[in-house]
């Protein structure tokens, strides 16, 4: 477990952070003394996350946020800023999966319906973030923390997923572009890649047998992953530790990818 004390007094924000991987970042950030802002789209997860959360003893705010829509996001950041004072690092994890479809049968819909969750919702929290950032390190406050959630589907082909893959691909891209021009302003950037996460959106995947036949035995780790393997990175990321770690792209997967 992370030092309890290694993000004292900072403030993380998490979007989809009220299940999977998200609240598995939460929580580890939690337990080293973060303060935690969480958006979320379903109440009741929203509900159950804040009352996990608030068992770590930081101050929790939890916002209802589309992060697709972005009058929504700069309404809840302001929100955030207002309650929290600041934000010290911004977790772009929320995201949708695409209904699987063969490339040239993909309807447009749900092409754009993906693309407005997973890469304009990235956009427009990273956005409200570094803007944030760029505001304090003018006055002297330099520092700051971003991290997109992308995937392993970013660099392999991932067939009848072809929206899900763009929108991550676009995610590791975005990522390095602002490790670059964030650096003057001491905000690192950096992308986390996971690979087979038991999670809500996996759940039908993992649960038939043919598909789980096909890939677990070719996890090395011969497991699925859990969203508390996201803790550690989390942690790290956010921390003043990793203050000259930018740019990069952590793929956590159970060493699937390079077997």
């Amino acid at each position: 477990m992370a030092n309890a004390k290694a993000l004292s007094g900072k403030v993380a924000l998490v979007t989809g952070g009220n299940g999977g991987i998200g609240l598995g970042m939460a929580e580890g950030m939690a337990a080293a003394g973060a303060d935690l802002v969480i958006w979320g789209g379903n109440p009741q997860k929203n509900s159950a996350a804040e009352a996990k959360l608030k068992g770590y003893g930081g101050r929790v705010l939890v916002q209802r946020c589309d992060v697709a829509t972005e009058e929504q996001v700069e309404s809840c950041f302001a929100e955030a800023l207002k309650t929290m004072g600041r934000v010290d690092a911004c977790f772009a994890n929320a995201g949708v999966s695409q209904a699987r479809a063969s490339f040239h049968e993909l309807d447009t819909k749900e092409w754009r319906r993906v693309l407005s969750v997973n890469l304009d919702g990235a956009f427009f929290t990273l956005r409200a973030s570094a803007r944030h950032m760029v505001e304090r390190a003018t006055k002297g406050d330099k520092g700051g923390r971003l991290v997109g959630m992308a995937s392993t589907a970013a660099v392999h082909g991932a067939a009848r997923a072809q929206s899900y893959a763009a929108s991550k691909g676009a995610m590791v891209a975005l990522i390095r572009a602002l490790a670059v021009e964030m650096a003057r302003y001491g905000v690192t950037a950096n992308s986390i890649l996971p690979g087979w996460i038991e999670t809500e959106m996996t759940a039908r995947g993992i649960a038939d047998e043919k598909f789980a036949g096909a890939v677990l035995p070719r996890i090395p780790a011969r497991r699925w992953g859990a969203g508390k393997d996201f803790a550690g990175i989390a942690v790290y990321l956010a921390s003043d530790a990793s203050s000259y770690h930018t740019g990069d792209s952590f793929v956590i997967d159970g060493a699937y990818t390079i077997f």
